[in-house]
């Protein structure tokens, strides 16, 4: 079973959030990089990618260092890691955010293939949640609707649009088709 090889990387990332939930629900949180891995292990990606899309919150939202993941899973699934999370967790939601939209204009495609695989699962489950919440779900995050619709359009701009991206990549449509769906935005 191809999983198997990818067990390090879950149990350890299953580890790192025990105890941790999605924002405002009682989902266990290695769900959403479990997910993300799956979204990218479909995509075909190779093995450091899925494995980083795996444990690509363990530096942002726990005690596991870059420093832990090299030693762990080696460089590369280290250096996809850190460039797929916020360097400074302690800046405002939206200096985060734009920090995230500058670092796409330039990195990887891998890097930002975990990216957009991060922000697809993210932008399912609010539709999901959206569905059972209405207007109450903004009040899980720290940016309101408008502050969402202003970072995952620019997330769209940046990570849809770059010439770059090979045509059998479909995470970037499938992203752009849900922001667009759930946000009412057409094409810009």
């Amino acid at each position: 079973m191809e999983l198997i090889k990818y067990e390090k990387a879950i149990i350890f990332a299953t580890k790192a959030h025990a105890g941790q939930t999605r924002k405002g629900t009682s989902i266990p949180y290695i769900i959403h990089p479990y997910l993300v891995g799956m979204i990218l292990l479909e995509q075909g990606c190779e093995e450091a990618v899925v494995t980083a899309g795996i444990l690509h919150d363990t530096v942002e939202d726990t005690r596991v260092t870059l420093l832990d993941l090299e030693d762990n899973f080696g460089t590369r699934v280290m250096e996809l890691v850190r460039g797929a999370s916020e360097p400074d967790k302690s800046l405002a939601w939206q200096e985060r955010k734009q920090h995230t939209l500058d670092y796409i204009k330039e990195a990887s495609l891998e890097e930002r293939l975990i990216i957009g695989a991060d922000k697809l699962h993210n932008i399912n489950s609010m539709i999901d949640d959206y569905q059972q919440l209405g207007e109450d779900l903004w009040e899980r995050f720290n940016g309101e609707r408008e502050d969402q619709l202003w970072y995952y359009r620019g997330l769209v701009k940046g990570l849809c649009y770059r010439q770059d991206i090979p045509s059998t990549i479909n995470i970037f449509t499938r992203l752009k088709n849900r922001v667009e769906a759930f946000f009412g935005l057409k094409d810009e």
